[in-house]
């Protein structure tokens, strides 16, 4: 009888592995530092006995006299740990997989591939929600893409499921730190917990999910960049069931961002009880949801995939990629070496055990028509091919190029450049996010480092460009030679303003052999000049 030693066997999720594999006729050696939990745990399985044994400890001794086929460390935290029960399963000719999610752990289990693959020793990290079946679904939903754009992923756990200390502290670990996202076609920082967004989770016949969600860190943001096609931007977030649970992290990362806190880990202990008050109230539904976007052939293609958990069986989930990867390596089906999981498994290889629980998903399809095509018409086909590259945005995109800026000389003017963001007069390095959700894009314009942005939308017959409470609405009269915004009415709170009040600006775009030139002026009655940019761009 093959033999499997499952460190953390009776926590949360290493219980439900623990079963699985027992069920599945493996021998469990239910590990970890509780020798009463272990016992108590065991005697309720088949084919399993307990085990003391720290993560943190020598395990040599313990591999050498069990000498199982596999450990699983289903313990964690794994955030800030070492590679140790690792190492010495290569040392002791154990194979071994985790359950990791902690980005940097994942990411860097790869400094073992030539110890194991040099001892013929299997290890994999991360055989859970991310990045095991996250990838199996990424892979599924961009295989007809000729390019992906980008990838947007959420999960909502039940109230109800079982959150661990180490759980606990994982996520305060990354609550209000930097978190590294590929944005905009480059790296930039975000703050773990905040990028706050309400997702709908919907499964035809199934009554849908509506959660609040949090930016969380996950080895994807590492793996997608570096191993999807198109090299696509990706975010992550994740929320419990009930919102008050999660604007109080998001009201925590505050301190944390601004260095009054140097982490909320401390404080783990506080967030258990918190997720227990919710637990009394909750519900036993849990979601996920993936979204890709991309090009296939000359059409921008949107496909999402989303599950929906009831009756409890959410939290079965994470455990599943490492039932599916101990199976395959008893039967010699998983290559030796040292890697992160994503790409190991296939979206179908989970189908069976869906099937079995209440466990409901749908993948969807639509097509999409970029922003200025749906406001100018045919128009648009007669655009420069610059012009209309920078302005077919799906998802995320970026450019780079270089602007010279010049600056109103009155102090008014000086005052509405601060207030706006405007950046300062001279020759810049320039940078373009360009972010479309929902077919609204967010343009993020970076000026050698002074940043500012506006939200660009349809209404009627109107482009509408959104800086913070103004709204502007232009015609966009156009032809082979390129384009001219014109404003035709602009408002203030949603409240109608006199045209003669308004900011005087035509902005133009054009072509330059490859480039994609624009001149921006903005004027103001009775102040004058207060920003002219001009410059040049090319899309990454």
């Amino acid at each position: 009888m093959k033999t499997v030693i499952i460190l953390g066997g009776y926590g949360g999720f290493g219980a439900r592995l623990s079963r699985r594999l027992a069920k599945d006729g493996w021998r469990v050696m239910v590990a970890g530092r509780n020798a009463e939990a272990a016992t108590r745990f065991a005697a309720s399985l088949p084919n399993a006995r307990p085990l003391v044994a720290d993560r943190n400890g020598d395990l040599a001794p313990i591999l050498e006299a069990v000498n199982p086929l596999l450990l699983i460390d289903a313990a964690g935290p794994f955030q800030g740990s070492g590679y140790g029960v690792a190492e010495a399963c290569i040392a002791c000719g154990v194979h071994y997989i985790d359950l990791a999610d902690a980005r940097d752990f994942v990411t860097g289990i790869a400094a073992l591939e030539d110890r194991a693959r040099g001892s013929g020793i299997v290890v994999r990290a991360g055989a859970s929600s991310v990045p095991a079946m996250s990838g199996a679904v990424i892979a599924e939903l961009g295989c007809e893409m000729d390019e992906v754009f980008s990838i947007s992923m959420s999960i909502s756990a039940s109230s109800r499921a079982t959150a661990g200390a180490s759980v606990a502290a994982a996520i305060l670990s990354y609550v209000g730190k930097p978190v590294r996202l590929w944005r905009g076609r480059r790296w930039i920082d975000e703050t773990g917990w905040q990028r706050l967004k309400r997702v709908r989770y919907h499964v035809g016949g199934i009554r849908p999910i509506s959660r609040l969600v949090a930016l969380a860190d996950v080895p994807d943001h590492d793996i997608v960049a570096r191993t999807t096609k198109g090299r696509p931007a990706a975010i992550f977030r994740a929320g419990p069931e009930f919102s008050f649970q999660l604007l109080a992290l998001w009201l925590f990362s505050w301190p944390v961002k601004w260095g009054w806190l140097s982490s909320l880990s401390p404080f783990a202990r506080w967030l258990l009880p918190l997720q227990g008050l919710g637990a009394r109230f909750g519900t036993d539904r849990s979601a996920m949801r993936i979204e890709v976007k991309g090009r296939a052939g000359d059409t921008f293609v949107a496909r999402r995939w989303t599950l929906i958990a009831e009756n409890g069986h959410g939290p079965e989930i994470p455990t599943m990629a490492a039932q599916l990867l101990a199976n395959a390596l008893a039967e010699g089906k998983i290559a030796a070496g040292s890697r992160p999981v994503a790409g190991e498994l296939l979206l179908d290889d989970f189908a069976s055990q869906f099937d079995a629980l209440s466990i409901h998903r749908e993948i969807t399809s639509e097509t999409y028509e970029p922003l200025y095509r749906r406001v100018m018409g045919t128009a648009f086909d007669n655009l420069p091919p610059p012009v209309r590259k920078i302005h077919s945005v799906f998802g995320d995109a970026g450019a780079r190029g270089t602007a010279t800026v010049t600056r109103g000389r009155s102090l008014a003017a000086r005052l509405v450049a601060a207030i706006m963001g405007f950046p300062p007069e001279g020759e810049h390095v320039v940078h373009v996010s360009f972010e479309e959700e929902g077919g609204i894009e967010c343009w993020t314009r970076d000026f050698g480092g002074h940043v500012f942005r506006s939200e660009l939308r349809k209404t009627g017959r109107h482009l509408v460009e959104r800086f913070g409470l103004m709204r502007f609405f232009f015609d966009l009269p156009a032809n082979e030679a390129g384009l001219t915004m014109v404003m035709r009415k602009w408002s203030i709170f949603g409240l109608p303003m006199p045209l003669l009040l308004a900011p005087r600006s035509e902005a133009r775009e054009w072509a330059e052999g490859d480039d994609f030139c624009f001149d921006v002026p903005i004027a103001l009655p009775l102040i004058g000049d207060v920003v002219h940019y001009k410059g040049r761009l090319r899309k990454i």
